[in-house]
């Protein structure tokens, strides 16, 4: 079986980075196809994916994916990365050209008018 946490591990302080500024917007990072190829020793095989993450774990099934899962394991293992993903929901996802895409997509809290009518007349 084979297993990508070298890659990962490698490109673990840029991936954290990309958690940390995906809260002013998406993130993109381009990643080395040769290194995925080496690992695998199969350049025709699929390596992109998408993997959303909150509280260290996955809400999307990525169980078709190793590539995706050690990346989850090298996040899981990472005290900042799991900090991060403690606070937020993020979707990571690695497309044909080996372009890692980090999002934040935690739901934004809803305004609550009765609250802010309140707020707004305090203020005036």
């Amino acid at each position: 079986m084979v297993t990508y946490t070298p890659v990962w591990n490698k490109y673990r302080p840029a991936i954290i980075r990309m958690l940390i500024d995906a809260t002013t917007g998406p993130q993109e990072y381009k990643l080395s196809a040769h290194e995925f190829v080496a690992l695998s020793g199969n350049k025709k095989l699929g390596y992109t994916f998408t993997l959303q993450v909150t509280k260290g774990k996955a809400i999307n099934n990525i169980k078709d994916s190793a590539v995706a899962k050690d990346l989850l394991t090298t996040l899981q293992l990472s005290p900042k990365a799991a900090e991060l993903t403690d606070t937020a929901t993020f979707e990571i996802t690695l497309d044909k050209q080996f372009v890692l895409r980090v999002t934040n997509i935690t739901p934004k809290p809803e305004l609550n008018t009765e609250t802010h009518g309140e707020i707004s007349s305090i203020i005036s």
